[in-house]
């Protein structure tokens, strides 16, 4: 099912997916035996080659672009076109079941400043079938420019705040009763619309600050199952098909996954289309809808 094909809702859905009933029997009895997120994190590190991307992005950063195109905009639609390819990516446990995403957002952070005490702000692409790079890369170029605008904090941020100042015993029980819904699937639109926990997958750009790749750990509240996070570009010997060496344009890639959504090899097969489409970043402009055609071996 791609996230183009919205699905009707019926008993056992939730707004935000719907109940995957024939799911393996193995996965469904994990999905109670361990019932928290965080108990069934799997971690996954990739040095990604992405010299050919690099090389993709400088010709559209001509003198003509009307935008500046990064590395991140690029991971933002490849991620949300391999998990369209790829959807147990889109999948999530909740309330000891697992349940289908008919639709793919990616969250990430960006900061106001670029100063140790400032604010953060969250951050949600909703991805479509006929979006191509240059449609992510000017939405996120135009959200990051509105939300640095922004006199003050915006949508769930706000939200966030003003769950902030309550009173301590009036914030414990209003977070007992928030984790009550979200166990049922009822959690209010408020707080599930742009919030990190309530998404696809949560991407961390740590090579705009220079630093390397991590493993994050989930969360057990909200329904995501995948957090990735991007390193530092560097530069790796690599030898060549006709045995020469040449240096490289690397990144490394750490991914923490929930294991109950899939298995190790179904990973493993989606770090590989990531690597074929920074073989051939070509696929970034054709929109999401449109398969890479990539046969695994």
């Amino acid at each position: 099912m791609s996230f183009m094909e919205k699905q009707p809702r019926k008993w056992g859905d939730r707004p935000d997916a719907v109940w995957v009933k024939d799911a393996p029997g193995l996965n469904v009895i994990m999905a109670n035996l361990y019932p928290n997120r965080t108990d069934c994190e799997v971690y996954l590190h990739q040095e990604i080659d992405v010299t050919e991307l690099l090389k993709f992005i400088d010709e559209k950063n001509g003198p003509d672009a009307p935008f500046k195109t990064t590395l991140f905009h690029c991971f933002v639609t490849m991620f949300a076109r391999v998990i369209n390819e790829r959807p147990y990516l889109n999948r999530f446990v909740q309330g000891r079941r697992i349940y289908q995403r008919d639709e793919i957002s990616i969250s990430f952070v960006a900061k106001r400043r670029f100063a140790d005490h400032s604010e953060e702000a969250l951050m949600q692409y909703i991805a479509k079938g006929p979006d191509t790079l240059a449609d992510i890369s000017r939405f996120i170029v135009g959200e990051v420019h509105e939300m640095r605008d922004a006199p003050k904090a915006q949508g769930i941020d706000d939200v966030i705040n003003k769950f902030a100042k309550m009173p301590r015993l009036l914030l414990m029980l209003a977070i007992r009763i928030i984790r009550w819904l979200d166990f049922w699937g009822k959690t209010p639109r408020v707080l599930r619309e742009g919030d990190s926990n309530c998404a696809t997958l949560l991407l961390s750009n740590l090579g705009s600050i220079r630093c390397p790749a991590v493993y994050h750990h989930l969360n057990n509240y909200g329904t995501t199952s995948v957090l990735v996070t991007i390193g530092a570009i560097h530069k790796a010997p690599t030898v060549m098909d006709d045995g020469s060496v040449v240096l490289r344009d690397f990144v490394d890639i750490g991914a923490t996954l929930d294991e109950r959504i899939a298995d190790g090899f179904y990973f493993a097969r989606s770090l590989k289309l990531i690597q074929h489409i920074c073989h051939h970043p070509e696929l970034l402009d054709q929109p999401l809808e449109e398969d890479s055609h990539y046969e695994f071996v």
